[in-house]
């Protein structure tokens, strides 16, 4: 048991490292990175849809731009960040798309790319990830 003096010490600047964190109140969207994250997210996952076959043909139809702007806005908005999502509902907007999991789910692969490119850790992205999931159900046909 004497071995372990130091078990105390560790679990006290553990607990006070982590209120410490709480208490500067760092939001979901400065651990992202601001909107300067948010935008380098955004065009990150840009990217990787124009390089992938399956997800790319969701969005032939769509105005690039506007998709840039609201997907954006979305993710500030869902990240707790300054902004308030003015697009169409989820329901909506992919009611005609009939998207499947298995896009569904390479677009998610996407995003933890890119957020991993952008070195956002894990617990920000876990974060993100949990907020964007309730989504699945109003974007996902089947």
């Amino acid at each position: 048991m004497r071995r372990f003096w130091y078990l105390p010490l560790w679990l006290t600047l553990l607990v006070t490292g982590c209120a410490g964190q709480a208490e500067r109140g760092d939001s979901l969207y400065a651990q992202l990175g601001g909107e300067a994250g948010v935008d380098r997210i955004v065009a990150g996952l840009l990217w990787e849809i124009a390089e992938d076959s399956d997800t790319r043909a969701l969005f032939v139809d769509t105005d690039i731009e506007r998709f840039r702007n609201k997907l954006a806005e979305q993710l500030c908005a869902v990240a707790d960040g300054p902004c308030v999502y003015s697009g169409d509902s989820m329901r909506e907007t992919h009611r005609h798309l009939q998207v499947t999991s298995a896009q569904f789910n390479r677009l998610v692969s996407s995003l933890i790319r890119v957020m991993e490119q952008e070195q956002i850790p894990v617990g920000p992205q876990n974060a993100l990830l949990q907020r964007l999931a309730v989504m699945h159900g109003d974007i996902v046909a089947d």
